[in-house]
């Protein structure tokens, strides 16, 4: 569910104030001590942010950068986030 809300509801996800981007970074790193294949799956759509505006990609780096620095980050989900950070 949270995935298709990242993906398919462009309008809360793409928020101007970025809370989307937020609520899935949050979501991200609950899932990411339980499952760490789904969460790093889930991080998909944050790592695209060069697809879009400066203020959205912004907001979506501040997110993808807040999930890296995660003390207990698991290896799938540090791989995806710093990958598509460099």
């Amino acid at each position: 569910m949270i995935g298709v809300f990242a993906a398919r509801n462009f309008r809360r996800f793409h928020a101007a104030d970025g809370s989307g981007y937020e609520y899935l970074a949050d979501r991200v790193i609950e899932l990411d001590g339980r499952n760490p294949q789904v969460a790093s799956r889930m991080t998909t759509e944050l790592t695209r942010f060069r697809r879009y505006d400066a203020a959205h990609q912004h907001l979506m780096r501040k997110a993808l950068e807040r999930i890296a620095a995660q003390e207990k980050l698991s290896a799938d989900v540090f791989e995806v986030v710093t990958k598509s950070l460099a």
